[in-house]
């Protein structure tokens, strides 16, 4: 079997989302919603206050690896979105949180505030997490530096 550092570094990254998802899947569930699962959640947390399309919300690498308009399509039928059509571009259709939603977005946000305190209590500390986010956006920038000659930055 392949194993290198760089490769080690790949692997947990995937692990790390994966169990950040299960996470906020706990959370969900103690809050007693059936209706939004947890990748449409972070979504919805990413639009946050913004008003975006569907081609916006790709770019911006809000789809964490699912299908976006399925997502979108389930959070407008359960309320969590308001979808409207552009009035500039009829084509377009742009999507803003609900009520509904932004109650979503706010208990989310807690949670991130709650996770931060617990961290404290932890060997983690916030230098740590700055080395670990300044590292991490390097490797976004080579990974962005590989793709940039084969057409594959604009997916």
């Amino acid at each position: 079997m392949f194993t290198s550092k760089y490769y080690d570094v790949i692997q947990i990254i995937e692990r790390l989302h994966r169990r950040f998802l299960d996470v906020l899947k706990v959370e969900i569930d103690r809050k007693g919603l059936q209706d939004i699962n947890n990748v449409q959640a972070m979504i919805l947390f990413n639009i946050g206050d913004d008003e975006l399309t569907v081609g916006e919300l790709t770019i911006r690498g809000y789809y964490l690896g699912s299908n976006v308009s399925y997502n979108i399509k389930k959070m407008v039928e359960n309320e969590y979105l308001i979808q409207e059509r552009s009035v500039h571009d009829k084509r377009s259709i742009r999507v803003r949180a609900s009520d509904k939603g932004k109650e979503l977005c706010d208990y989310v946000k807690e949670m991130f505030l709650r996770h931060e305190e617990q961290i404290k209590s932890t060997d983690i500390k916030e230098v740590d997490l700055v080395d670990a986010f300044d590292i991490l956006r390097m490797l976004e920038r080579f990974w962005a530096s590989q793709t940039q000659f084969t057409g594959m930055d604009d997916i």
